[in-house]
């Protein structure tokens, strides 16, 4: 478990909305996470379109998606999702490994991304990192994109505040909080990261992390 999550002090439970076409792991899912009064279930679906039309009339504070859905992908869902209710957290829970699926989720508002199979400890601390703001990688997932092989092109000379904005950028924090942390306006610290960009030759947040982890100019933070 994560011992460095602040437990919130809230009386209301997470609504959270179940999005799996396997109805075995939908069962599962839904008797697993009753053991957790922090988190109420308020419905389920099984495919791409329902899920969203779902999501949009129910406005869960947090959905569990997979990405193999029929009819529209769990990554196009999570997109128009994220577009229509931008605070809802998006905990990505498939078999996919792969960096392609990993990089596209969350480059389209994906939250956390977890590996089926784990405990289930780890999809609860999935969640609560999902909450707080910050961005969850599986470590499965997370060491294929920290052993890809260094970009050959990437050649960069960051200062030491745009390597502080970055280190918190990889850690999942949005821009306020970014400029919270360093004592920021925020119109600064979107300067400091479009001056990143250009230094990486990148254009999205995701890619910035990615370019970021293979170069190794940050490590992941694995507390």
């Amino acid at each position: 478990m994560l011992d460095n999550i602040p437990i919130q002090d809230n009386p209301s439970p997470l609504r959270v909305l179940i999005i799996e076409d396997d109805p075995v792991m939908q069962l599962g899912l839904r008797h697993a996470l009753s053991n957790y009064p922090h988190l109420k279930i308020i419905g389920q679906e099984m495919e791409g379109y329902t899920g969203l039309e779902t999501a949009l009339r129910l406005k869960p504070d947090l959905i569990i998606m997979d990405i193999g859905l029929p009819q529209l992908n769990g990554i196009a869902v999570t997109a128009k999702i994220k577009a229509a209710l931008p605070q809802t957290r998006v905990v990505i829970l498939t078999s996919h490994q792969n960096e392609q699926d990993t990089i596209l989720a969350l480059a389209n508002g994906a939250d956390a991304y977890c590996i089926k199979g784990s405990q289930i400890e780890q999809l609860i601390d999935a969640i609560a990192v999902a909450q707080s703001g910050a961005m969850y990688l599986d470590p499965l997932v997370r060491n294929v994109v920290i052993q890809l092989r260094p970009s050959p092109q990437v050649n960069i000379a960051l200062s030491d505040r745009e390597l502080e904005v970055l280190q918190l950028l990889v850690k999942g924090h949005s821009n306020p909080a970014i400029a919270e942390a360093l004592f920021l306006s925020e119109s600064t610290v979107k300067a400091h990261l479009r001056n990143i960009m250009n230094k990486l030759g990148v254009n999205d947040r995701v890619q910035v992390a990615v370019v970021a982890l293979r170069s190794g100019l940050v490590a992941w933070d694995k507390t």
